[in-house]
């Protein structure tokens, strides 16, 4: 099979892959239909991840065909249309029993484009098929189900049901990019009062607006503080998502709460933040951090398929699977091109 095989720093390849085989009696063999590229990714062909070593198809995200299932694989078989969660559970360990599948001590978590081949390639072998996999409605589109994969409940459940938001609040969302783009749509469920969105693109800006955001800050030029303030008789806001990942962003989502505040921090972190404690530790903050578990997946699935969510807005750019170097150089360069979510496929 062809695949996007990581070569070292810089050097990913569409190349010969072996296909993949069933090794263990709980796996499946898909046909890749559709997949997607993660910021994650990108921080895998920069060389920031050592734990995936050259050689690794990459990707984490997909949806398919089956074609193959293990002897003790009961809730999918051969023929049918199937999402592959970023997350892999094996169902069985304390961490699963919890919901917890990020944290699996069973073999599963993030392992597809990590420690096993991943998803950008024609054929992908899917760990714990029965717990990482889900059927898909017809009435439910490829590309749209793609976003259920990692993006839509990242936002979902590290962002907005770790921060409780509640009906009527002010929510401050750090970030328009897809993952905070993805918690402004999953906040607007929960009935806020208002949702501002905060990013240095304006385009960004743009498409918060389309999903969900009322108040937009660019804050290149204008001060968040103050806008958020003035939506709340200068408290500050009721709930704070963190979708980029920067110490100043982090410290910048700190200065934007209320007494009393949750603040959820989403975005991945290479370098410290600072969190002054000398300052804070009178407001009763609650901060909360997180790698997705996907346990929202069915409830998203239902959602969009009763026209609740939209996930096509995240579609910005489309290539088949041998235009993997564009998309990436789209992906990439997403100030320039705008690009949010893109997809390759058959």
């Amino acid at each position: 099979m062809k695949a996007i095989i990581y070569r070292g720093p810089g050097t990913p390849s569409w190349d010969d892959a072996p296909d993949p085989e069933i090794t263990d009696e709980a796996d499946a063999i898909v046909r890749v239909d559709a997949t997607t590229i993660c910021g994650t990714d990108l921080h895998i062909l920069a060389g920031d991840v050592p734990s995936v070593h050259p050689g690794r198809v990459i990707g984490h995200e997909a949806v398919g065909t089956v074609e193959q299932v293990g002897s003790s694989v009961r809730t999918v078989g051969e023929g049918d249309r199937v999402l592959v969660s970023c997350i892999s559970s094996c169902g069985m360990c304390a961490s699963c029993r919890e919901g917890h599948f990020g944290q699996c001590r069973g073999g599963g978590g993030w392992v597809l484009g990590h420690t096993y081949n991943g998803t950008q390639a024609e054929f992908v072998r899917v760990p714990f098929a029965d717990t990482s996999t889900y059927q898909l409605p017809a009435a439910i589109a490829d590309e749209e189900a793609l976003m259920l994969a990692d993006v839509v409940p990242t936002g979902y459940e590290v962002g907005v049901l770790k921060s409780r938001v509640q009906p009527g609040e002010v929510v401050a969302v750090i970030g328009s990019g897809p993952v905070g783009l993805a918690a402004i749509m999953g906040a607007r469920l929960f009935s806020p009062s208002h949702i501002v969105a905060i990013d240095p693109a304006e385009r960004r800006l743009e498409a918060a607006k389309h999903f969900g955001a009322d108040v937009t800050v660019n804050d290149s030029v204008a001060s968040p503080l103050e806008v958020v303030r003035s939506l709340t008789d200068g408290r500050g806001a009721d709930v704070v998502i963190e979708a980029v990942g920067l110490p100043e962003t982090f410290e910048l989502a700190v200065r934007l709460t209320r007494p009393g505040a949750r603040l959820a921090n989403v975005g991945v972190h290479g370098k410290p933040a600072a969190f002054h404690l000398e300052d804070q530790w009178t407001r009763d903050l609650t901060v909360t951090t997180g790698l997705v578990d996907t346990y929202s997946t069915p409830l998203l699935m239902r959602l969009l398929a009763s026209r609740q969510i939209d996930t096509r807005k995240f579609v910005t750019h489309r290539f088949g699977l041998d235009e993997f170097s564009e998309a990436y150089d789209v992906f990439a360069r997403a100030g320039d091109t705008g690009a949010l979510k893109v997809v390759l496929s058959r």
